[in-house]
Protein backbone atom coordinates (compact mmCIF):
# COMPACT_ATOMS: atom_id res chain seq x y z
CA UNK A 1 0.00 0.00 0.00
CA UNK A 2 2.88 2.38 0.69
CA UNK A 3 3.96 2.13 -2.94
CA UNK A 4 0.37 2.68 -4.12
CA UNK A 5 -0.08 5.74 -1.90
CA UNK A 6 3.16 7.26 -3.20
CA UNK A 7 1.94 6.58 -6.73
CA UNK A 8 -1.36 8.35 -6.03
CA UNK A 9 0.32 11.25 -4.21
CA UNK A 10 2.39 11.75 -7.38
CA UNK A 11 -0.87 12.19 -9.32
CA UNK A 12 -0.58 8.84 -11.07
CA UNK A 13 -3.66 6.70 -11.68
CA UNK A 14 -4.35 3.00 -11.18
CA UNK A 15 -5.10 0.48 -13.88
CA UNK A 16 -8.42 -1.36 -13.73
CA UNK A 17 -6.65 -4.52 -12.55
CA UNK A 18 -4.61 -2.69 -9.88
CA UNK A 19 -7.75 -1.01 -8.55
CA UNK A 20 -9.49 -4.40 -8.39
CA UNK A 21 -6.58 -6.05 -6.58
CA UNK A 22 -6.21 -3.26 -4.03
CA UNK A 23 -9.88 -3.36 -3.10
CA UNK A 24 -9.80 -7.14 -2.74
CA UNK A 25 -6.76 -6.88 -0.44
CA UNK A 26 -8.46 -4.08 1.50
CA UNK A 27 -11.53 -6.26 1.95
CA UNK A 28 -9.35 -9.06 3.29
CA UNK A 29 -7.96 -6.72 5.96
CA UNK A 30 -4.42 -6.65 4.58
CA UNK A 31 -4.07 -2.88 5.14
CA UNK A 32 -4.23 -1.03 8.46
CA UNK A 33 -6.89 1.58 9.13
CA UNK A 34 -4.55 4.53 8.49
CA UNK A 35 -3.56 3.16 5.10
CA UNK A 36 -7.18 2.52 4.16
CA UNK A 37 -8.27 5.98 5.33
CA UNK A 38 -5.41 7.57 3.36
CA UNK A 39 -6.41 5.63 0.24
CA UNK A 40 -10.06 6.74 0.55
CA UNK A 41 -8.96 10.33 1.18
CA UNK A 42 -7.07 10.50 -2.12
CA UNK A 43 -10.36 10.13 -3.97
CA UNK A 44 -11.95 12.95 -2.01
CA UNK A 45 -9.25 15.21 -3.42
CA UNK A 46 -9.22 14.07 -7.04
CA UNK A 47 -11.63 12.41 -9.43
CA UNK A 48 -11.70 8.65 -9.81
CA UNK A 49 -10.96 7.50 -13.37
CA UNK A 50 -13.26 5.17 -15.32
CA UNK A 51 -10.65 2.38 -15.15
CA UNK A 52 -10.36 2.78 -11.38
CA UNK A 53 -14.11 2.82 -10.90
CA UNK A 54 -14.48 -0.29 -13.05
CA UNK A 55 -11.76 -2.05 -11.06
CA UNK A 56 -13.40 -1.20 -7.74
CA UNK A 57 -16.75 -2.38 -9.10
CA UNK A 58 -15.25 -5.63 -10.38
CA UNK A 59 -13.79 -6.36 -6.95
CA UNK A 60 -17.06 -5.79 -5.08
CA UNK A 61 -19.09 -7.89 -7.53
CA UNK A 62 -16.50 -10.67 -7.33
CA UNK A 63 -16.64 -10.66 -3.52
CA UNK A 64 -20.40 -10.24 -3.07
CA UNK A 65 -22.92 -12.91 -2.12
CA UNK A 66 -24.93 -12.98 -5.34
CA UNK A 67 -28.66 -13.74 -5.29
CA UNK A 68 -30.53 -14.99 -8.36
CA UNK A 69 -33.78 -13.07 -8.80
CA UNK A 70 -33.50 -12.71 -12.58
CA UNK A 71 -36.80 -14.49 -13.19
CA UNK A 72 -38.62 -11.44 -11.79
CA UNK A 73 -36.81 -9.02 -14.17
CA UNK A 74 -36.67 -6.50 -11.31
CA UNK A 75 -35.65 -2.85 -11.17
CA UNK A 76 -33.45 -1.15 -8.59
CA UNK A 77 -33.85 2.49 -7.59
CA UNK A 78 -30.62 3.50 -5.89
CA UNK A 79 -28.83 6.80 -5.44
CA UNK A 80 -25.17 7.26 -4.72
CA UNK A 81 -25.93 9.50 -1.76
CA UNK A 82 -23.28 12.02 -0.92
CA UNK A 83 -25.16 15.01 -2.32
CA UNK A 84 -25.26 16.68 1.13
CA UNK A 85 -28.90 17.67 0.65
CA UNK A 86 -30.48 15.70 3.54
CA UNK A 87 -33.74 15.04 1.73
CA UNK A 88 -36.30 12.60 3.07
CA UNK A 89 -36.00 9.01 1.79
CA UNK A 90 -37.26 9.69 -1.72
CA UNK A 91 -35.79 6.74 -3.65
CA UNK A 92 -36.86 4.25 -0.95
CA UNK A 93 -40.43 5.55 -1.05
CA UNK A 94 -40.30 5.55 -4.85
CA UNK A 95 -39.29 1.87 -4.67
CA UNK A 96 -42.52 0.98 -2.84
CA UNK A 97 -44.54 3.11 -5.25
CA UNK A 98 -42.94 1.25 -8.17
CA UNK A 99 -43.67 -2.11 -6.52
CA UNK A 100 -47.25 -0.97 -5.91
CA UNK A 101 -47.54 -0.30 -9.64
CA UNK A 102 -46.76 -3.95 -10.35
CA UNK A 103 -43.06 -3.76 -11.20
CA UNK A 104 -40.82 -6.05 -9.07
CA UNK A 105 -38.12 -4.19 -7.14
CA UNK A 106 -34.81 -5.39 -5.68
CA UNK A 107 -33.92 -2.35 -3.55
CA UNK A 108 -30.21 -2.14 -2.73
CA UNK A 109 -29.52 0.08 0.27
CA UNK A 110 -27.40 0.79 3.31
CA UNK A 111 -27.21 2.85 6.47
CA UNK A 112 -26.55 6.55 5.99
CA UNK A 113 -22.90 7.55 5.97
CA UNK A 114 -22.99 11.18 4.84
CA UNK A 115 -26.68 11.75 5.65
CA UNK A 116 -28.80 11.56 8.80
CA UNK A 117 -30.89 8.61 7.75
CA UNK A 118 -30.12 6.18 4.96
CA UNK A 119 -32.53 3.72 3.36
CA UNK A 120 -31.64 0.92 5.78
CA UNK A 121 -31.94 3.18 8.84
CA UNK A 122 -35.56 4.06 8.18
CA UNK A 123 -36.61 0.58 7.04
CA UNK A 124 -35.00 -1.10 10.04
CA UNK A 125 -36.70 1.40 12.37
CA UNK A 126 -40.04 0.55 10.76
CA UNK A 127 -39.58 -3.18 11.35
CA UNK A 128 -38.36 -4.41 7.97
CA UNK A 129 -36.20 -7.51 8.32
CA UNK A 130 -32.92 -7.70 6.42
CA UNK A 131 -31.84 -11.08 5.10
CA UNK A 132 -29.63 -12.59 2.42
CA UNK A 133 -31.62 -15.85 2.31
CA UNK A 134 -32.81 -16.37 -1.26
CA UNK A 135 -36.06 -18.11 -0.25
CA UNK A 136 -37.01 -15.21 2.02
CA UNK A 137 -36.21 -12.66 -0.70
CA UNK A 138 -38.27 -14.59 -3.25
CA UNK A 139 -41.18 -14.68 -0.79
CA UNK A 140 -40.89 -10.90 -0.40
CA UNK A 141 -41.07 -10.27 -4.15
CA UNK A 142 -43.82 -12.85 -4.65
CA UNK A 143 -46.10 -11.30 -2.02
CA UNK A 144 -45.03 -7.66 -1.66
CA UNK A 145 -43.47 -7.05 -5.08
CA UNK A 146 -40.24 -5.83 -3.46
CA UNK A 147 -37.30 -7.17 -1.48
CA UNK A 148 -34.63 -5.25 0.40
CA UNK A 149 -30.99 -6.05 -0.25
CA UNK A 150 -29.19 -4.56 2.76
CA UNK A 151 -25.67 -4.05 1.43
CA UNK A 152 -23.63 -5.27 4.44
CA UNK A 153 -25.31 -8.70 4.26
CA UNK A 154 -24.26 -9.15 0.64
CA UNK A 155 -20.85 -7.49 0.82
CA UNK A 156 -19.39 -9.06 3.99
CA UNK A 157 -15.87 -8.44 2.74
CA UNK A 158 -16.45 -4.71 3.31
CA UNK A 159 -16.75 -5.08 7.07
CA UNK A 160 -13.14 -3.89 7.43
CA UNK A 161 -13.93 -0.69 5.57
CA UNK A 162 -17.34 0.16 7.10
CA UNK A 163 -16.03 1.55 10.44
CA UNK A 164 -13.53 3.76 8.60
CA UNK A 165 -16.26 5.13 6.33
CA UNK A 166 -18.41 5.89 9.38
CA UNK A 167 -15.57 7.67 11.16
CA UNK A 168 -14.74 9.75 8.07
CA UNK A 169 -18.43 10.66 7.73
CA UNK A 170 -18.10 12.08 4.23
CA UNK A 171 -18.73 10.62 0.78
CA UNK A 172 -16.04 8.35 -0.65
CA UNK A 173 -15.80 6.39 -3.89
CA UNK A 174 -17.90 3.71 -2.16
CA UNK A 175 -20.86 6.08 -2.58
CA UNK A 176 -20.17 6.02 -6.30
CA UNK A 177 -20.17 2.21 -6.32
CA UNK A 178 -23.38 1.51 -4.39
CA UNK A 179 -25.78 1.40 -7.35
CA UNK A 180 -23.32 -0.64 -9.45
CA UNK A 181 -22.98 -3.54 -7.05
CA UNK A 182 -26.55 -4.73 -6.46
CA UNK A 183 -26.07 -8.46 -5.69
CA UNK A 184 -29.18 -9.39 -7.71
CA UNK A 185 -27.57 -7.94 -10.87
CA UNK A 186 -30.90 -6.38 -12.03
CA UNK A 187 -31.32 -5.69 -15.73
CA UNK A 188 -33.35 -2.53 -15.00
CA UNK A 189 -31.87 0.31 -13.00
CA UNK A 190 -32.50 3.90 -11.95
CA UNK A 191 -29.31 5.50 -10.67
CA UNK A 192 -29.14 8.90 -9.01
CA UNK A 193 -25.66 10.48 -8.86
CA UNK A 194 -24.28 13.50 -7.03
CA UNK A 195 -22.52 15.26 -9.93
CA UNK A 196 -22.51 15.47 -13.72
CA UNK A 197 -19.05 13.98 -14.07
CA UNK A 198 -20.21 10.80 -12.34
CA UNK A 199 -23.36 10.75 -14.48
CA UNK A 200 -21.12 10.69 -17.56
CA UNK A 201 -18.98 7.91 -16.09
CA UNK A 202 -22.03 5.80 -15.27
CA UNK A 203 -23.37 6.41 -18.76
CA UNK A 204 -20.10 5.23 -20.26
CA UNK A 205 -19.99 2.09 -18.09
CA UNK A 206 -23.67 1.21 -18.52
CA UNK A 207 -23.71 1.64 -22.29
CA UNK A 208 -21.60 -1.52 -22.50
CA UNK A 209 -24.23 -3.58 -20.68
CA UNK A 210 -27.61 -5.04 -21.62
CA UNK A 211 -29.41 -3.03 -18.93
CA UNK A 212 -32.38 -0.76 -19.30
CA UNK A 213 -31.30 2.23 -17.26
CA UNK A 214 -31.80 5.90 -16.52
CA UNK A 215 -29.09 7.89 -14.75
CA UNK A 216 -30.30 11.02 -12.95
CA UNK A 217 -28.62 14.17 -11.69
CA UNK A 218 -30.51 17.31 -10.71
CA UNK A 219 -28.43 20.27 -11.85
CA UNK A 220 -28.71 21.95 -8.46
CA UNK A 221 -26.92 19.01 -6.87
CA UNK A 222 -29.40 16.27 -5.97
CA UNK A 223 -28.78 12.59 -6.71
CA UNK A 224 -32.41 12.17 -7.80
CA UNK A 225 -35.20 14.11 -9.49
CA UNK A 226 -35.77 16.94 -7.02
CA UNK A 227 -38.32 19.01 -9.01
CA UNK A 228 -36.42 22.09 -7.76
CA UNK A 229 -35.12 22.67 -11.29
CA UNK A 230 -33.79 20.73 -14.26
CA UNK A 231 -32.60 17.12 -14.10
CA UNK A 232 -30.07 15.65 -16.51
CA UNK A 233 -30.97 12.13 -17.64
CA UNK A 234 -28.83 9.60 -19.48
CA UNK A 235 -30.62 6.42 -20.49
CA UNK A 236 -30.11 3.33 -22.66
CA UNK A 237 -32.01 5.13 -25.43
CA UNK A 238 -31.23 8.86 -25.12
CA UNK A 239 -29.99 11.86 -23.16
CA UNK A 240 -32.33 14.65 -22.16
CA UNK A 241 -33.15 17.37 -19.67
CA UNK A 242 -36.25 16.81 -17.52
CA UNK A 243 -38.31 19.69 -16.16
CA UNK A 244 -41.18 19.55 -13.64
CA UNK A 245 -43.44 20.57 -16.52
CA UNK A 246 -42.61 17.28 -18.26
CA UNK A 247 -44.59 15.59 -15.47
CA UNK A 248 -47.35 18.18 -15.69
CA UNK A 249 -46.48 19.71 -12.29
CA UNK A 250 -44.92 22.87 -10.88
CA UNK A 251 -41.38 23.44 -9.66
CA UNK A 252 -40.91 23.16 -5.88
CA UNK A 253 -38.51 24.65 -3.33
CA UNK A 254 -35.58 22.87 -1.69
CA UNK A 255 -37.14 23.20 1.76
CA UNK A 256 -40.19 21.27 0.52
CA UNK A 257 -38.22 18.01 0.37
CA UNK A 258 -35.99 18.29 3.43
CA UNK A 259 -35.75 15.17 5.57
CA UNK A 260 -36.08 14.68 9.31
CA UNK A 261 -33.27 15.51 11.73
CA UNK A 262 -33.46 12.03 13.30
CA UNK A 263 -34.35 8.50 12.27
CA UNK A 264 -37.67 8.84 14.12
CA UNK A 265 -38.54 12.05 12.27
CA UNK A 266 -37.49 10.53 8.94
CA UNK A 267 -39.65 7.47 9.59
CA UNK A 268 -42.61 9.74 10.36
CA UNK A 269 -42.23 11.54 7.02
CA UNK A 270 -41.86 8.16 5.30
CA UNK A 271 -45.12 6.83 6.75
CA UNK A 272 -46.98 10.11 6.23
CA UNK A 273 -46.21 9.98 2.51
CA UNK A 274 -47.16 6.29 2.20
CA UNK A 275 -50.42 6.85 4.10
CA UNK A 276 -51.50 9.69 1.84
CA UNK A 277 -50.69 12.40 4.37
CA UNK A 278 -47.69 13.79 2.50
CA UNK A 279 -47.57 17.33 1.12
CA UNK A 280 -48.18 17.87 -2.58
CA UNK A 281 -44.45 18.50 -3.07
CA UNK A 282 -43.50 15.28 -1.25
CA UNK A 283 -46.03 13.23 -3.21
CA UNK A 284 -44.91 14.73 -6.51
CA UNK A 285 -41.18 14.19 -5.98
CA UNK A 286 -41.71 10.55 -4.96
CA UNK A 287 -44.05 9.98 -7.91
CA UNK A 288 -41.60 11.61 -10.34
CA UNK A 289 -38.77 9.28 -9.29
CA UNK A 290 -41.00 6.21 -9.31
CA UNK A 291 -42.44 7.42 -12.61
CA UNK A 292 -39.02 7.37 -14.25
CA UNK A 293 -38.49 3.81 -13.02
CA UNK A 294 -41.84 2.74 -14.46
CA UNK A 295 -41.19 4.62 -17.70
CA UNK A 296 -37.74 3.03 -18.07
CA UNK A 297 -39.02 -0.52 -17.57
CA UNK A 298 -42.16 -0.14 -19.68
CA UNK A 299 -40.73 2.11 -22.41
CA UNK A 300 -43.31 4.86 -21.89
CA UNK A 301 -43.01 8.62 -21.40
CA UNK A 302 -42.02 10.20 -18.05
CA UNK A 303 -45.47 11.81 -17.90
CA UNK A 304 -47.21 8.44 -18.30
CA UNK A 305 -44.88 6.87 -15.73
CA UNK A 306 -45.63 9.71 -13.31
CA UNK A 307 -49.40 9.21 -13.64
CA UNK A 308 -49.08 5.48 -12.93
CA UNK A 309 -46.83 6.18 -9.93
CA UNK A 310 -49.16 8.85 -8.57
CA UNK A 311 -52.05 6.40 -8.76
CA UNK A 312 -50.02 3.70 -6.95
CA UNK A 313 -49.27 6.16 -4.14
CA UNK A 314 -52.67 7.83 -3.78
CA UNK A 315 -54.68 4.60 -4.15
CA UNK A 316 -52.68 2.96 -1.35
CA UNK A 317 -50.95 0.32 -3.48
CA UNK A 318 -47.51 1.49 -2.32
CA UNK A 319 -48.66 1.35 1.32
CA UNK A 320 -50.01 -2.16 0.76
CA UNK A 321 -46.63 -3.29 -0.61
CA UNK A 322 -44.91 -1.83 2.45
CA UNK A 323 -47.33 -3.34 4.96
CA UNK A 324 -47.02 -6.75 3.27
CA UNK A 325 -43.22 -6.52 3.62
CA UNK A 326 -43.65 -5.57 7.27
CA UNK A 327 -45.86 -8.61 7.88
CA UNK A 328 -43.39 -10.97 6.20
CA UNK A 329 -40.64 -9.51 8.38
Amino acid sequence: MKETLNQLINHEVLSREDARNILIRMAKGEYNTSQTAAFLTVYMMRSVTIDELEGFRDALLELCLAVDLAAYDPVDLCGTGGDGKDTFNISTLASFVTAGAGIPVTKHGNYGVSSTCGSSNVLEFLGIRFSNEEDFLRKCIDTAGICILHAPLFHPAMKNVAPIRRELGVKTFFNMLGPMVNPAFPKNQIVGVFNLELARMYGYLYQNTDKKYTILHALDGYDEISLTGRTKTISHTSESMLLPDDFGIKQIRQEDITGGDSIEASAQIFMDVLQGKGTEAQNNVVSANAGIAIATVRNISPREGFEIARESLMRGDALKAFKTLQEIS
